[in-house]
């Protein structure tokens, strides 16, 4: 009865151990987090680096965005960080270098990269094409598009969702909805106001009437 248990024991430990490696090759990636991105707002967008060899740091990240007016890195001790602007002086890309001496991202290593940056684009979603540099010259571009559908890409871009994006269309829709309806409610307003004062006149009519009777 033992051998059963101990064989059962086994297979499922050996499919949690599979699915573990799978969940941690899947989750070693290039992500961005920004939880309150909202389009036309600020956000801070913080990118996670996971170095992904067994023998190389990662010594540089590059990533482009999309020609924000204003992009703020955190200081991070050990890395240099330059900005790129293009002739509008837009914000293109940001570069996180390791300082000459550090040992950058080593290897099962994790690293964090925050900015704050904005205003953000009128979409549904942002995405932001990354280039991972390593030691020994090794880049991987994380710039690939996943629709949902089928398997992930190798190097999926980071990319994050915008809270409250609209269609253009419709929001100029109900805006002019409701500039429509602005007339309509100040008439109905006015007609209340010329209500209430008829009534009001009315009832000092009425008393003046009365009092004239008793006089």
């Amino acid at each position: 009865m033992r051998l059963p248990f101990a064989r059962t024991c086994g297979a499922v430990g050996a499919a949690v151990g599979l699915t573990l490696l799978g969940a941690g090759t899947a989750a070693a990636h290039v992500t961005v987090d920004a939880p309150t991105a909202a389009p036309g707002k600020y956000a801070v967008a913080t990118f996670k680096v996971p170095d992904e060899s067994d023998t190389a740091a990662t010594t540089a990240l590059s990533i482009a965005v999309p020609n924000l007016k204003s992009a703020r890195p955190e200081p991070i001790p050990g890395w240099s960080v330059k900005v790129d602007k293009n002739e509008k002086f837009e914000i293109t890309a940001i570069t996180w270098t390791a300082d000459a001496g550090s040992h950058g991202i080593a290897p099962g290593q994790f690293q964090r990269f925050a900015v704050s940056l904005g205003p953000l684009p009128q979409a549904e979603r942002v995405a932001f094409p990354a280039k991972q540099t390593y030691s020994d010259g090794k880049i991987v571009a994380w710039d690939q598009t996943y629709d949902g559908k089928g398997e992930e890409p190798e190097h999926p871009v980071p990319s994050i969702a915008l809270t409250g994006a609209e269609n253009t269309e419709d929001a100029h829709a109900a805006a002019d909805a409701h500039a429509a309806a602005q007339p309509d409610n100040t008439a109905r307003w006015l007609g209340g106001i010329g209500l209430a004062l008829g009534v009001l006149g009315l009832g000092l009519g009425l008393g003046s009437v009365i009092r004239g009777r008793r006089a």
